[in-house]
């Protein structure tokens, strides 16, 4: 299954975490989220001026810019 980064993801859509590419704090910080691996996270909508994006992780609504969302890479899911 192809993978692609987190801020790819249209609305609706999910996918599966399959690896973080940040660093440091930043990766620390997703990983608090729930940004890990094996973890299902579903794109719910847009801003109007297209970031940030509100996703559903664990059962919370999480807003990421595009800059986050693009170190996290995902498999999508049917």
């Amino acid at each position: 299954m192809p993978t692609y980064t987190l801020d790819t993801l249209c609305q609706g859509e999910a996918g599966t975490v399959s690896a973080l590419m940040a660093s440091g704090a930043e990766r620390r910080r997703l990983m608090d989220i729930g940004l890990t691996p094996g973890t299902t996270v579903k794109s719910l909508f847009r801003s109007c001026s297209g970031d940030p994006t509100a996703y559903l992780i664990q059962g919370a609504v999480i807003a990421l810019r595009r800059e986050d969302a693009h170190t996290v890479l995902v498999r999508t899911t049917i």
